[in-house]
């Protein structure tokens, strides 16, 4: 059989490059034992602006930041003969935000997937727990190497506890690495020598070891630190050798210069060997707790090091039953106490090393990939099964008013948010609200409870407000009830005509039925005004909703047809060959316009309007549909027949002007294709778009404001939580009837 590895590889000098490298090689070992043969490729991730020589067995490269790459290696993966794919996975070594990047990549393959966790966080943000959760469950089977990671695994990140496998972190044989047997560096000479090892970054917390040094070399005069490792790659980038200087400071500053020793070096796995088997004391002195893995503990463990540490999760977990010491977080003075408790006693020193050394012995690198062996064997025996077992499919969540709530003041209900929180800075403007009065009735006719109908009011009397004598609105109001947008729009006033005329539809309340029916006939008046495509369809749906209540107004349907037949005019005065559109650019809220085409043929069944509703819809269809998943108009850079749309930018109110565009032309053609192709759409919400990850918070029950190029915005907006509302509540009856 043949698997392929995803993960870094050497000369890629980090942590995760020599776990992947010792990993294949104790897969290997098992062949050579005569057991199950397996072939294994690897798919080496290159840092940015990096360039390594791979050896053979590195078959592909993926470059972090290159979208398109990713795509590439889940193709070769597929077509490679491959029946397993294993992937490395660390949140730092992919692309855009917390390697979200790496999704798409396993999402296309038709392999099952194992996937090895270096890291699991307890207090993940957004993006660190979307990216785990979708990688977990389009896995067959996970790896931690620290039983804490399993309850941590299914609670935060709703992992099937059944899909979890605990192998523990690999060790070499370091007696074989020791030969010939290493000799002492004269500075080391009879010296009790501490080490901390591996790549530099702040969270090593080796200052900690610094200050505790000048109350062990008092007594302990014999004592040298050595810290061996060059800084983090990534640290470098973003900060150059700040540390390390940093470092070298405190070491001055304490009179340490004797006693302290930095080897700014990455080491081959015999040096290091050779290096800890020279050594007395090993210290993690790591300042976070969160720590699931750490390879230079088992590393120092088992080379026979006594081990010191702070009492992060995987030391813990190994340094039980008092087979090392601990100290607290940042603690230098009880650091201080240990060390002198140790170097004042080699019967202990001497203790603690042989037990780490027999701990570890049971996690050689042998062994482990033994057990990966059988894992991988299992898993590709029972391939079929464990596919099916993976599920992918996005769960619908339960209605919810709450961020709606969060943003609606006495007034009405803001723009913006910086996060949740509501920015009242930027105040008011009646294209939110008139959707929200939109979204309220529609979750009133629904639901039918009475807060629905509160919420209502408050956005009813806000467009009281900002609308004008002349049957005209304003649309922009601050905080401080000052009108900031002296220019009237179109797009404002057809989607106030819209759910003034939904109300006048559905409307319960006489109240509101009759200020809703005055407002819509002061604004009806203005319609011949209109020429812009949007205003023109945001309007053509309230005319839709006022005839639907009252069907006999001849008039109402006149000013209908005048207005669709302006948007056919829209239509055939822009489009030309491969270019079926209504305006020059596809820009924003584009399944409206052939949505109102099809409305306004269920009023008139002018076959004009169903022809153009039709070439329309195919052909933004093809612009926004990316094979199995919806792929929106970003709004960074229009498109137009000469330019491609941007993917950067996507918003929510497109991805529900979809919804609306197919539920109006499942209700005109009553074709199921309509349905699959809604649900798709709003599928969009909920991690089936271009980032492979949900623009829905769980956790507060709002939506995101979009999607960037290598992330989701993470502001909730009234637009996005309201538009997200409306497609839920078209939407959702079409999966309910489908379950």
């Amino acid at each position: 059989m043949k698997i392929v590895i995803v993960g870094n590889y050497p000369p890629r000098k980090c942590g995760i490059a020599t776990f992947t490298e010792n990993l294949v090689n104790a897969i290997l070992l098992g062949n050579q034992e005569g057991k199950d043969n397996i072939e294994i490729e690897v798919i080496a991730m290159n840092d940015t602006n990096q360039h390594y020589n791979y050896p053979e067995i590195v078959k592909r490269i993926i470059n972090e930041n290159d979208k398109k790459s990713y795509f590439k290696a889940a193709d070769y993966i597929n077509e490679s003969g491959a029946t397993l794919c294993l992937l490395q996975h660390e949140y730092g070594i992919f692309g855009g935000n917390s390697g979200i990047l790496l999704l798409g990549l396993i999402k296309a393959l038709k392999i099952p997937l194992v996937s090895t966790f270096h890291t699991v966080l307890e207090h993940p943000n957004f993006h660190q727990q979307e990216v785990m959760k979708s990688i977990a469950s389009h896995s067959s089977r996970i790896v931690v190497m620290c039983s804490k990671a399993v309850p941590m695994l299914k609670n935060i990140f709703d992992v099937d506890a059944k899909k979890i496998n605990v192998i523990e972190h690999g060790v070499p044989d370091f007696e074989e690495l020791l030969k010939p047997e290493p000799i002492k560096p004269k500075k080391w000479a009879n010296k009790k020598v501490i080490i901390t090892f591996g790549l530099l970054n702040r969270n090593k917390g080796i200052e900690t070891v610094l200050r505790a040094l000048p109350m062990v070399v008092e007594k302990h005069p014999e004592v040298l630190y050595v810290v061996l490792g060059k800084t983090h790659p990534n640290v470098v980038k973003e900060h150059g050798e700040e540390y390390r200087k940093s470092l070298a400071k405190i070491t001055k500053q304490l009179n340490l210069e004797n006693h302290v020793e930095f080897l700014d070096q990455y080491v081959s796995e015999k040096d290091l060997a050779s290096i800890l088997s020279l050594a007395d004391i090993y210290i993690t002195p790591y300042l976070n707790k969160e720590q699931i893995t750490s390879g230079t503990l088992s590393y120092a463990m088992g080379a026979g090091l006594a081990v010191v540490s702070t009492p992060y999760w995987h030391a813990e977990e190994v340094l039980s039953n008092g087979l090392g010491r601990f100290f607290d977080f940042y603690d230098y003075q009880q650091l201080a106490s240990v060390l002198n408790s140790l170097l004042d006693d080699e019967g202990t020193i001497k203790e603690l090393k042989e037990r780490a050394k027999n701990h570890e012995s049971r996690y050689s690198w042998p062994l482990v990939g033994n057990k990966y062996r059988q894992l991988i064997i299992n898993v590709t025996k029972n391939a079929i099964q464990y596919m099916l077992e993976v599920n992918t499919a996005p769960k619908i969540p339960p209605f919810s008013f709450k961020a709606i709530g969060r943003l609606t003041t006495q007034m009405g209900i803001l723009q913006h948010a910086q996060g949740i929180v509501p920015f009242y800075k930027e105040g008011y403007s009646l294209d939110d609200n008139v959707r929200a009065i939109l979204v309220s009735q529609m979750a009133f006719d629904r639901f039918h409870k009475e807060k629905y109908q509160a919420y209502l009011t408050k956005y009813l009397s806000f467009m009281l407000l900002m609308h004008r004598e002349d049957g005209m609105v304003n649309n922009m109001l601050s905080y401080y009830n000052q009108i900031t947008e002296a220019k009237l729009s179109e797009d404002t006033f057809g989607r106030s005509l819209w759910a003034l005329g939904y109300l006048v539809h559905t409307a319960r309340n006489d109240s509101i039925f009759r200020i809703a029916h005055s407002l819509y006939h002061s604004s009806i008046q203005n319609i011949e005004h209109l020429n812009h495509s949007r205003g023109l369809a945001n309007t053509i749906f309230g005319l839709f909703h006022y005839i639907r209540k009252f069907p006999d107004q001849i008039e109402q349907i006149d000013k209908l047809t005048l207005l669709a037949d302006k948007l056919c005019q829209h239509y055939e005065s822009h489009s030309i060959s491969r270019w079926n559109w209504f305006d020059a650019e596809i820009t924003y809220d584009n399944g409206l316009l052939p949505a109102a085409l099809y409305i306004a043929y269920q009023v008139t069944h002018n076959d004009r309007y169903l022809a153009i509703a039709n070439e329309a819809t195919a052909f933004i269809e093809d612009i926004c549909f990316d094979s199995d998943h919806l792929s929106l108009v970003g709004n960074t850079t229009w498109s137009n027949s000469t330019k491609h749309k941007s993917e950067v930018g996507q918003q929510p109110l497109d991805a529900t002007a979809m919804v609306i565009l197919y539920d109006t032309q499942y209700k005109t053609l009553k074709k199921n294709r309509s349905i699959e192709l809604l649900k798709k759409s709003f599928l969009w919400f909920f991690g089936e778009n271009d980032l492979n990850i949900p623009l829905y918070d769980s956790q507060n029950k709002g939506v995101y404001d979009g999607m960037e190029e290598f992330e989701v915005n993470l502001n909730q907006g009234a637009e996005s939580n309201i538009t997200y509302l409306i497609a839920w509540l078209i939407a959702e009856p079409y999966f309910r009837k489908q379950g």
